[in-house]
């Protein structure tokens, strides 16, 4: 169980939440859905219940187990085996090398003494670890990664050997194995989840989300997933942007939007009722203040009218959205870009072996692949940021290209959003940039807060800033719109409606693709070439 009490959460000197009282608080049973816009706080928030951040005021107290999935997971040592970083949510890693260390030294030592010392100890290891699920945990672990859309081979890699979205689906893989005891049995672990679904597939979601259903413990979602949060959350916190307060309702998904829509309504109508009132009271307080018998009732009937709009509930200012645009496109030659050959391997394990293409001016070109066909590494072969084994890009005149990292790599987490968009467009005016993020909403002391302390959607608008400061004629989109509220989705899909320069584009939203309007699809990891068709459409939406 977790309990925030007065919990008052700040963004340097602006303030995302203020939470008075025991008002959030998370038991066994409830699945809440944590919402609200980019930058309401949701992010920090759930990082505070985690304990893996200070609140500014306020205090948290935790009881029981946590199992805290960040937006973007740091997995620390990445020369550990996947399969070992899933056991270690349990601790069976350290007992299974723990184990064969004591089977060898039975093995060796020619002392009785010491024989019956190592046997006593493998005894008390193998008891331990047998309570621990451990001759049934790494089919366990199997079977949670396997649903989470991993190959079995996956488990035997290296974790650097993988990519970003099967590095973060091993990171969930971890968490969802330390809350299950593989017998079905109850946990009272607490689960603190922030945008689960990314790089999953249609099956893995799924399967998710009937865990999360019959997950026993607390459970503390956020998600763009509306259809995960209709299915799984019965409460919801909902973070207002705008009042630096959480709402909390006691409903589940529907019933909560249902509320929201009923409220809407209701603080419209008693504010036009009260408006009218007032705006009655103040004509009459006009006729009488003429009057200076009158001048005392004028008055009183003035503070009645502004007492009357003060006690109203407070007005839910609409969402501000990003004004996101692409840029236009700096002239190029009919082919600004060529890559022959290109391969990759990590080890022993082969990415994808003979990669040909050509990116024309004004081209549209989305990348297939199951996840670890290698999409993420092909794009930062194009981008410069990561070079191929074999094979050669060959950049065509007047090539600029404009690169998006799903796990934001273009960022620099330890410096600020305005050294960010500095280093990202070094040659734009001061005033320019200001405006630019401005655009972005990004304004005032925002500007000096750490790109590492922001929520994933407003990494992705950061970065998203120093593409359309960029004048590049093509984009190399990885996943844009991951994180991103569906008001700032819809703007980065219109974006992409009218960009009139190239594009390769890796996703799984079927939005992103049909706005695109892509002339061409790369399977990978053949690198096969074809003409875009409804098929490929369905094979996203399936995906």
């Amino acid at each position: 169980m977790i309990t925030a009490t007065d919990l008052e959460v700040r963004a340097g000197v602006r303030t995302l939440l203020s939470a008075p009282g025991p008002a959030l608080r998370i038991q066994p049973g409830d699945r809440i859905g944590l919402v609200g816009r980019n930058g309401a706080g949701k992010t920090t928030t759930l990082r505070i219940l985690a304990g893996e951040g200070e609140p500014y005021a306020g205090g948290v107290v935790r009881s029981g187990d946590i199992g805290y999935l960040p937006q973007d997971p740091k997995e620390g040592d990445l020369s550990v085996l996947a399969k070992d970083r899933v056991l270690s949510a349990r601790g069976l890693d350290t007992l299974l090398r723990d184990l064969e260390k004591q089977q060898a030294l039975m093995a060796e030592v020619a002392d009785d003494a010491a024989r019956d010392k190592a046997i006593r100890t493998y005894g008390q290891l193998e008891e331990r670890f047998s309570a621990l699920g451990g001759y049934v945990a790494e089919s366990d672990a199997a079977r949670i990664c396997h649903s989470l859309g991993l190959p079995d081979r996956v488990l035997d890699q290296q974790l650097k050997t993988l990519s970003g979205g099967q590095r973060r689906r091993i990171e969930l893989a971890r968490i969802l194995f330390a809350a299950s005891d593989g017998s079905g049995g109850k946990s009272d672990t607490t689960l603190l989840l922030d945008e689960p679904t990314n790089h999953l597939d249609a099956d893995s979601i799924s399967w998710l989300r009937d865990f999360l259903q019959a997950h026993d413990g607390g459970l503390v979602v956020i998600s763009h997933d509306v259809d995960l949060l209709a299915d799984v959350v019965n409460r919801v916190w909902f973070l207002d942007a705008v009042r630096g307060e959480a709402d909390v309702y006691n409903m589940g998904w529907q019933k909560y939007l249902d509320a929201r829509a009923t409220d809407e309504q209701r603080r419209k109508r008693e504010r036009a009722n009260a408006e009218k009132k007032a705006g009655a009271l103040r004509a009459q307080a006009a006729k009488l203040g003429a009057k200076a018998t009158k001048a005392t009732a004028a008055q009183n009937m003035l503070k009645r009218a502004d007492r009357m709009i003060s006690e109203l509930d407070e007005e839910r200012v609409a969402d501000r959205t990003a004004r996101i645009r692409f840029p236009d496109p700096a002239p190029c030659g009919k082919t600004p870009l060529m890559a022959e050959g290109l391969t990759k391997v990590y080890g022993s394990l082969e990415i994808f072996t003979g990669v040909d293409l050509a990116i024309d001016k004004g081209s549209r070109v989305v990348v297939l692949g199951l996840n670890g066909a290698g999409k993420t590494t092909l794009l930062r072969l194009l981008a410069g940021t990561e070079r191929p084994d074999t094979g050669v890009i060959e950049p065509g005149y007047g090539l600029k290209i404009g690169y998006f990292a799903q796990e934001h790599d273009t960022l620099d987490d330890m410096a600020s959003v305005w050294e960010n968009i500095r280093h990202l467009a070094p040659d734009a005016g001061e005033q320019d940039l200001r405006g630019l993020l401005g655009a972005f909403m990004f304004s005032g002391p925002q500007l000096d807060q750490p790109a590492g302390t922001l929520s994933g959607g407003e990494k992705t608008r950061l970065a998203l800033a120093g593409l359309v400061s960029s004048a590049a004629n093509l984009l190399l989109l990885d996943e844009p719109t991951n994180n991103l509220d569906p008001i700032s989705r819809e703007q980065v899909l219109d974006a992409l409606r009218s960009y009139t320069g190239a594009v390769v584009l890796v996703t799984h939203d079927p939005g992103a693709a049909a706005a695109l309007e892509p002339e061409r699809v790369i399977l990978l990891p053949d690198g096969t070439e074809d003409h875009w068709s409804t098929e490929y459409q369905e094979l996203i939406e399936l995906a």
